[in-house]
């Protein structure tokens, strides 16, 4: 028995389902989004509600059956108001300027790191120091967030780097700190 699997889900009234064979479609005030579900998994509109069900009790199609009621609910609420990850530059001389759609990344290196904005995805930048990315895609925004975060890791002893606004990085001692 799946407890958010077996969750109805609400449409807005301002947002749009199309259900064609195993193909979503959602279109709301801020874009559409697509999604192809499993076969194993089928999904029913009624009224203002989709409901998700299995096909059987398989350990494989009853992890499929969350995984897809929730991918259908990110959907919608991508479409009603967009995620957005935040990420601060930590370090002497770091920081971020943004050229167009793109980053311009200076992180220590002998060069500036360009990092071009993948299609649905919006960056900010409020200071030198904070990137804040913003799509209606859940999954690109949290993957796009990790791929900038990539180029220049947090490091545990001075804490420089780039990391998650809400991360805590644990600092070492250095070589002074095992006497």
């Amino acid at each position: 028995m799946s407890r958010i699997g077996n969750k109805p889900i609400t449409v807005p009234s301002e947002v749009q389902v199309k259900i064609e064979g195993q193909n979503i479609t959602v279109t709301g005030p801020k874009g559409t989004l697509e999604r192809e579900i499993h076969k194993n998994i089928s999904v029913k509109m009624e009224e203002n509600t989709i409901t998700v069900i299995r096909k059987n009790d398989e350990p494989a199609n009853r992890s499929l059956h969350g995984l897809t009621r929730t991918l259908i609910h990110n959907m919608i609420i991508g479409v009603t108001s967009a995620y957005s990850k935040e990420l601060q530059i930590n370090g002497v001389g770091y920081r971020v300027v943004k050229q167009g759609n793109d980053l311009n990344l200076t992180l220590g290196y002998s060069h500036p790191v360009i990092f071009e904005a993948p299609a649905g995805i919006t960056f900010d930048v409020p200071n030198p120091n904070t990137i804040i990315v913003t799509g209606i895609d859940k999954e690109l925004v949290g993957q796009t967030a990790a791929v900038i975060r990539t180029k220049r890791p947090p490091e545990v002893y001075r804490g420089k780097g780039i990391k998650y606004a809400d991360e805590v990085i644990r600092r070492k001692e250095g070589k002074t700190g095992a006497k």
